[in-house]
């Protein structure tokens, strides 16, 4: 989500994370038809309570986040809804922008909020029709392509919307469709865990 552009209306945000074969078909598509909106350096910081670890359960449904986006500072809390085979389907994102990143650190250490990881990446990002669609430069893990669904369809289910995400990339011929499911700050915090579903 571009700092940028954050809408307060909307508390639920329904995206895919994928791996593809074939990158340039990608990103011919979106250099000919969508809209270029933004290049961000982020590094994001994932905390835990003292209280209550997010890391006990799996698949892990909850995270909260410091983000420093080219100076420009995010505190976000997911809760992500899985389905019974523990796919992720969407999930609830409250967030929120930061004026003083290093008083709120503070605040966290105080109140016992350890972090837990640190996702370092470049997000470039384009506008087509509903979709925000990024590829992401992630270190230590590599690129990726994140969609996210800006539409006001209600009549679609999440489930229907992320089928049709899969449908938009396979219709660009991107090759081999690898499905994250578990996101960044899991991939680095657990790596002989992660398993991609294939599509």
């Amino acid at each position: 989500m571009n700092p940028d552009t954050i809408n307060p209306m909307s508390d639920k945000e329904i995206e895919i994370q994928v791996k593809i074969e074939n990158s340039a078909k990608l990103l011919d598509f979106l250099n000919s038809s969508a809209r270029f909106q933004y290049e961000n350096h982020q590094i994001d910081t994932y905390y835990c309570p003292a209280h209550r670890d997010f890391l006990s359960v799996r698949p892990v449904d909850e995270w909260l986040r410091l983000r420093d986006s080219n100076g420009k500072y995010l505190i976000t809390y997911k809760k992500w809804q899985h389905n019974t085979q523990g796919v992720s389907i969407y999930s609830d994102e409250y967030e929120t922008p930061v004026e003083n990143l290093d008083q709120l650190q503070k605040i966290f250490e105080v109140l016992d909020f350890k972090p837990i990881t640190v996702v370092d990446k470049i997000r470039k990002a384009w506008r087509y029709n509903d979709y925000e669609i990024a590829i992401d430069k992630v270190k230590n893990l590599g690129d990726f392509v994140e969609i996210e669904y800006k539409g006001g369809d209600t009549s679609l289910t999440p489930e229907q919307i992320t089928d049709q995400m899969i449908g938009f990339l396979k219709n660009l011929n991107v090759g081999r469709i690898e499905r994250n499911h578990v996101g960044y700050p899991f991939m680095l915090l657990f790596k002989e865990e992660v398993k991609q579903v294939i599509q």
